[in-house]
């Protein structure tokens, strides 16, 4: 036995998950001490993610609020701050004033997690914040000789992460995109002919769109009484019409055709899009045009500079022959929610399993192994986390939903 210094930070967009992930970590570590496992806990947050690993700010949580911890999972957003750093990105850290000239961010990192006297750190984040986990735990072993235990949890609401089944907060995210459509839709019979583009985040993989479009139809759309002859409200001015996505090539001629018959019949039009459809093309324009594209520190285009919505709602627009259009982004609705049952079961499962892991000395990014028989949870060796999986459209449910709008 021995006690343990545990460090916790979250990273990248917020999603919902952070606090979950947090409260389950810290619920687990507590018990660990309970059961003996350890002789002693201290447990340190960094602020802002690794800004905070960066500059040294960060708070030692008492043990007097373990219990209370368990309030987070009620809250969305992080409870201990965000921030985008990339650590291999020396260029942007001495821009922002994490580092100063002359300084390299891994070296930094190290140094702080050493004079913390760190034993385990906790990445919360997607891909990216867990492979620099990775990258800064091989440094601290390269360099100092020092062994940090990297337990990552996998924060994304793209669920897009190899090899991870689900990834946290996607669901969560799915449903209250349905539920911010339900409201949103309303909207079509504010005006004739009304197109409504609902931009729901994901870069890469069309997995939200496609299960937030899939959860709407479920949770409101099909479950909706409607009043019958002589109203304009129907099943069918509520419904999605069409569901766009990276994985699938979009003819926007032919849909348009398809979509200016529902608009005609109908008197509207409401299409899910991905953010990340079309950001090519959009990219090529813009390129074209001389305009430069906005990036983050990791070199991913900035979604929200570029406005795919915009882009596709000016062409389609004249192909339906729209008087009005609008387009709603449900993506901060969506991932500051606070986590739903099903995510809260599979954070807690990860994070009892993660403590453990933690504990035996194993390092890895938690979750279910599509790899391995079973799927298991276990600690999956950074090596072979990735990003940018692509949504599996052949799913049954998926296709049946298309199917059902028309669209295939």
């Amino acid at each position: 036995m021995t006690h343990m210094n545990i460090a916790m930070m979250t990273s990248g967009g917020l999603a919902p998950c952070l606090a979950s992930s947090v409260a389950y970590l810290i619920e687990f570590w507590a018990q660990a001490l309970k059961d003996g496992k350890i002789s002693g806990l201290t447990l340190r947050m960094y602020i802002d993610g690794y800004k905070g690993l960066l500059t040294g700010d960060s708070t030692v949580i008492s043990p007097d609020v373990y219990e209370d911890c368990k309030c987070l999972h009620d809250v969305g957003g992080s409870p201990i701050g965000n921030s985008r750093v990339k650590l291999t990105n020396i260029k942007d850290c001495i821009a922002r004033g994490f580092v100063k000239e002359g300084d390299t961010p891994l070296e930094v990192a190290s140094q702080q997690l050493l004079k913390d006297g760190i034993n385990v750190i906790h990445t919360i984040g997607g891909d990216d914040t867990n492979t620099q986990a990775a990258e800064l735990s091989k440094y601290l072993l390269e360099k100092h000789n020092g062994k940090v235990i990297v337990v990552g949890m996998p924060k994304t609401i793209d669920n897009d992460v190899f090899p991870i089944v689900q990834t946290f907060g996607a669901d969560t995210a799915a449903e209250q995109g349905a539920l911010f459509f339900n409201n949103v839709v309303s909207e079509s019979s504010a005006n004739p002919r009304m197109l409504i583009i609902h931009e729901v985040m994901g870069r890469d993989s069309g997995y939200l769109t496609a299960a937030t479009a899939q959860k709407y139809r479920e949770l409101y759309c099909k479950k909706t009484k409607f009043a019958g002859a002589g109203f304009t409200t129907t099943a069918m001015s509520r419904d999605v019409h069409a569901v766009w996505i990276p994985e699938v090539n979009v003819n926007i001629e032919e849909e348009g055709a398809r979509l200016k018959k529902i608009m005609d019949e109908h008197g509207c039009v409401n299409v899910f899009l991905s953010e990340g459809a079309g950001v090519k093309d959009i990219i090529k324009e813009m390129e074209a045009a001389g305009e430069e594209v906005p990036r983050d520190a990791f070199g991913h285009v900035k979604l929200d500079k570029i406005n795919p919505g915009v882009y596709f709602s000016k062409r389609l627009a004249s192909l339906v022959e729209a008087e009005k259009t609008l387009v709603q982004k449900s993506g901060y609705f969506a991932r500051s929610a606070a986590s739903n049952e099903f995510d809260r079961k599979l954070i807690r499962d990860c994070a009892e399993i993660g403590v453990q892991s933690a504990i035996d000395g194993i390092s890895g990014c938690m979750g279910q192994d599509e790899d391995k028989e079973g799927t298991p949870i276990r600690a999956i060796e950074f090596e072979r986390i990735k990003g940018h999986k692509s949504f599996n459209t052949s799913l049954p449910w998926f296709q049946e939903m298309l199917k059902e709008i028309g669209q295939a």
